[in-house]
């Protein structure tokens, strides 16, 4: 009898989104294996889990590749980044290296996580940077491309941002009175629609919207 699991990769699973949708596909029954490309250890064992410590700079494809699913959770700030530069790096460019390398090795499915607002015209840096990588994704034409752009996220992070503690806060008091379209988002949802979703059958690039995140949870 034929297995029909998948593989997958994963980028970021120690992030917000990334924690939270690493635990979701090693508990799907729809994967036998699972590769976590990381810089530092999880530390976490599980049979279907291989991790992969890598130079994200100079990557070696074939450790990791080929693998049915790709899902692409990175990102950073531009204080932890420390320039703009860095940012572009994690934020654009490590990003696209693993959407073409999927191409090459004819990945089903490349997932990745942006955000609501994003465009290349938005003078703001975060979403400009964001724009562009959705958009050179969009020009690399693999099977089936699926953005999600999530709003605030909720979520408990490792390190402390004052800022997000102050949007949180003010989002979860307004909540009741934001359209969906804008609503804050709690990490676990996203991380569950990027699940579902890469099992959607959707082909050629689409936009997963903050709006139906929300239906689906």
């Amino acid at each position: 009898m034929k297995d029909n699991k998948k593989s997958a990769l994963i980028l970021g699973a120690s992030g917000l989104v990334g924690s939270k949708l690493l635990s979701l596909l090693l508990d799907s029954d729809n994967y036998n294996k699972i590769v976590a490309v990381v810089r530092s250890p999880l530390s976490i064992s599980h049979d279907k889990l291989l991790e992969k410590k890598i130079d994200f700079d100079m990557p070696n494809w074939e450790e990791f590749f080929p693998v049915d699913h790709v899902y692409c959770c990175l990102g950073t700030t531009i204080k932890k980044a420390r320039s703009k530069d860095n940012f572009i790096k994690v934020d654009h460019d490590y990003p696209l290296a693993f959407a073409a390398a999927s191409k090459k090795w004819n990945t089903s499915v490349f997932s990745v996580i942006t955000a609501a607002g994003v465009s290349t015209e938005s003078k703001f840096f975060y979403n400009h940077v964001k724009g562009k990588l959705e958009k050179n994704l969009e020009s690399l034409d693999l099977l089936s491309t699926l953005v999600f752009r999530p709003s605030l996220l909720l979520g408990k992070r490792k390190e402390f941002r004052l800022g997000e503690k102050i949007g949180i806060g003010f989002a979860k008091v307004t909540s009741w009175i934001t359209p969906s379209t804008y609503r804050a988002i709690h990490c676990k949802d996203v991380a569950e629609a990027m699940l579902v979703e890469s099992f959607s059958g959707k082909t050629g690039f689409n936009i997963i919207s903050n709006k139906y995140m929300h239906q689906l949870s």
